[in-house]
């Protein structure tokens, strides 16, 4: 006898003798257990002999109940699959109250699973969500393993913030109601557990640079936080990045690094979760069926995947794409809610799509961003306006990748820094990388919750992470 997963089970041989453990996903007829253990989409249907089976434990067997069940497996009388179990043994192994257990057979909404989201994976479009974010990840970590990169663990707790936005998560541990102040009045964080102001990481980014000046190729992937006070469906206040940053590698380097990247992670769930990937397919052709037609996407979910992994990304600079943008028709008609007029505009995730779905009708790179609409940190170029920046376009979403050659110049970065009020004595290991064997290198950042979004086809961010972490909101 032999104690298998339901996805082994369903492509096993007939005439078996099997065990398998798993949750009730629905019991009909006093006869016709449907079984779920999370391994696959599909159900495996177990047949009990009621006539045998006392009737407490019949009525012990309802929809989220676990139990484990031993049998033959045999030819499937029904359709829908090739093999089910008869039932010769069957145990109840917990409590299960039918009455107050709330993923019920039904479809649910979004809203209710997000308040129920320790028991939202027992649906089948939130277990595909997960089974392909776990995928990813494990494509990610594939990737650079297979091309030389050294996976690195930056800081969780940092003194910098390498946005420079502010928009920070403080850590401390010195008495919110009495803390110790400056003859100012100030708080005075010299007493505090680091000895100076610390916060969460927004990301890995800058560490991440000191370890590629030295290994050459490195990545990271991990948590990082930002306060922003956005509640909206593409924000998160913990999320988690993928920073790739590589020694002796210029721009256009970067973009071929990035491009291949976003194929390689993107054409391995086609290959590993076709299942997963057909069903939310089809959820989502559904879901486009109740909306006018003027909102339907163009594409299906699997169309977008491949349009990304069968097409060439198009490079163009952004000085171009701002005046294809303003002489597009959406433009001159005034169709777009932020109309493009000059140069130096910070593009919308409107002008980013029409680019990828209207104009080009492929994935796009732009580079070469205006340097005031950019971070401190990248390259600038030699006509003193722009910096050596990408960022990557998808359909449906728009920017999904951002990164830059990094500007390896040491008083190039110091103007740049002080234009920006940033003290060199925060940074001072940063631009030490510019004192002591400087060299062109670059580097990008994908959130990985945007690639999640992507490949599912969910459409809010808190959908595609475990337990979402927004205002005011830190349930579970």
């Amino acid at each position: 006898m032999t104690n298998l997963t339901v996805a082994k089970l369903l492509k096993s041989k007939p005439l078996q003798e099997v065990e398998i453990k798993g949750w009730v996903r629905t019991f009909r007829a006093k006869r016709f257990v449907a079984l779920n253990d999370g391994s696959t989409l599909n159900n495996i249907q177990c047949v009990v002999d009621f006539e045998n089976t006392d009737e407490d434990t019949l009525k012990r067997i309802t929809t989220g109940a676990a139990v484990s069940i031993t049998g033959e497996l045999v030819e499937s009388q029904g359709k829908g699959q090739s093999v089910e179990i008869v039932v010769s043994k069957l145990e109840i192994l917990g409590d299960s109250d039918p009455e107050t257990y709330p993923i019920q057979p039904k479809k649910h909404s979004f809203e209710f699973l997000r308040e129920n989201a320790h028991l939202r994976t027992r649906t089948n479009t939130f277990s595909a969500v997960m089974r392909l974010r776990s995928s990813l990840s494990f494509a990610i970590h594939k990737y650079f393993n297979e091309n030389g990169f050294n996976y690195m663990h930056t800081p969780i707790i940092t003194a910098s913030d390498a946005e420079g936005a502010g928009e920070t998560f403080r850590v401390s541990t010195l008495d919110q109601k009495n803390p110790p102040l400056n003859d100012d009045g100030s708080v005075n964080h010299k007493e505090d557990f680091f000895g100076k102001e610390t916060n969460l990481t927004v990301s890995g980014q800058l560490e991440a640079e000191t370890f590629a000046m030295s290994l050459g190729k490195v990545y990271t992937f991990g948590p990082t936080f930002r306060a922003e006070n956005s509640n909206t469906s593409r924000h998160l206040s913990e999320f988690w990045m993928i920073e790739p940053e590589v020694a002796f590698m210029d721009l256009a380097g970067n973009m071929d690094l990035a491009e291949d990247f976003m194929k390689s992670v993107i054409a391995y769930v086609l290959e590993h979760n076709k299942e997963d990937i057909e069903f939310l397919n089809d959820r989502l052709l559904n879901e486009e069926k109740t909306k006018p037609q003027a909102e339907r996407s163009e594409l299906s979910l699997t169309e977008k995947l491949t349009f990304v992994t069968e097409n060439n990304f198009k490079r163009v600079s952004y000085t171009e794409a701002i005046d294809i943008l303003r002489n597009s028709k959406p433009n001159k008609k005034k169709k777009f809610n932020y109309i493009i007029e000059e140069w130096g505009a910070d593009l919308q995730s409107e002008h980013e799509r029409f680019l990828v779905e209207k104009h080009f009708k492929c994935p796009v790179i732009l580079f070469d961003y205006p340097a005031d609409i950019k971070a401190f940190y990248m390259r600038l170029n030699e006509d003193g306006k722009t910096v050596r920046a990408m960022d990557i376009l998808f359909p449906g979403i728009g920017e999904i990748v951002g990164g830059s050659q990094r500007e390896e110049r040491l008083e190039v970065l110091k103007e740049k820094m002080a234009a920006l009020d940033i003290p060199e004595e925060e940074l001072w290991w940063y631009l030490d990388l510019r004192k002591y064997g400087t060299a062109v290198h670059s580097g990008f950042g994908l959130g990985f919750e945007r690639l999640v979004m992507f490949v599912t086809g969910m459409t809010n961010i808190r959908d595609v992470i475990p337990y979402p972490r927004t205002p005011q909101n830190a349930e579970f």
